[in-house]
């Protein structure tokens, strides 16, 4: 086969890859991405197999392991009442995780729809919609989730409601601004001329554009979700003892920083490892789905 050709079919072969299939393979070029996917993936397997991969159970209490270093039988040491610190970290990545993930997904449900009637329908409504949203984005996210979260009563579930509500504006205004660069587009006048209505423009034809950026941004704000979490745990607002979550475990070490350090480095340094990985993989998502990208 002649270099012509074979060119040829590789042009061609480009252009039938999916934007999907393309997107995955700029994000595989990009190493700091990757770390961040596999580590994020670790984490989360840590938490789905939390009960079998954890070595003892986390609110179970060993008095011979009583703040103990880090040895053999407990490789991360043991807490203030004896409980084994790795396992508490395994359990402590569950709770953390999801509150992440569940946390953006509400404000995800909650963001879209009101960014995507304040984008396509302007005017007054538009103006109504975006005074409430500055007002709330004038608020920091993390103090407005701690004010939710000690209206609302301390739990898990309250967190992750309040943290879902308190990161609602940023998708909000986010989806407001991609719908208004969009719906002036020519394919989105011809479905508008066709007689489409706006419910199924908007979703049918404006949505699955402005996607990826929504996407990126999600993965970004669960970084931002997982330290929300860890400090309304922190300060008792988040998931309740003897229930391990990171948070808590930095709660309780914070009074043995200097007997037992090992109780705040593991929890810390999960957060962190964490937090790094899911913003290493929102910057690699950024880039690979930029289309303007030719890689």
């Amino acid at each position: 086969m002649s270099t012509v050709t074979m060119d040829n079919a590789a042009k061609t072969a480009a252009r039938e890859e999916s934007p999907a299939r393309r997107a995955f393979r700029r994000l595989l070029k990009r190493k700091g991405a990757v770390v961040g996917l596999v580590v994020v993936a670790a984490f989360l397997l840590l938490a789905v197999l939390a009960d079998v991969v954890a070595p003892y159970d986390p609110t179970e209490a060993d008095w011979s392991a009583l703040r103990g270093e880090p040895t053999l039988e407990h490789p991360f040491g043991g807490d203030e009442l004896g409980r084994d610190v790795l396992s508490r970290v395994i359990h402590g990545a569950r709770a953390s995780l999801f509150a992440g993930v569940i946390s953006v997904f509400l404000a995800l449900l909650i963001g879209i729809p009101v960014g995507l009637l304040s984008g396509y329908a302007g005017g007054l409504v538009d103006g109504v919609i975006m005074r409430f949203t500055d007002a709330m984005l004038a608020v920091p996210f993390l103090i407005l989730a701690i004010a939710l979260a000690a209206f609302l009563g301390p739990s898990l579930t309250n967190a992750m409601i309040a943290i879902g509500i308190s990161a609602a504006p940023i998708f909000i205004r986010l989806t407001r601004a991609q719908v208004q660069a969009v719906k002036v587009e020519d394919y989105i006048e011809a479905a508008q001329a066709v007689g489409n209505p706006p419910f199924r423009i908007a979703f049918r034809h404006i949505l699955p554009n402005i996607w990826p950026a929504l996407m990126v941004q999600a993965t970004l704000t669960i970084a931002s979700a997982i330290i929300a979490e860890a400090s309304l745990s922190f300060l008792g607002l988040g998931q309740q003892p003897p229930a391990p979550s990171w948070g808590s475990m930095l709660n309780s070490a914070k009074d043995f920083l200097t007997q037992a350090p090992w109780m705040a480095i593991y929890p810390g340094l999960s957060i962190f490892v964490v937090v790094l990985s899911f913003n290493l993989l929102g910057d690699g998502l950024r880039d690979a789905l930029d289309p303007r990208h030719k890689g």
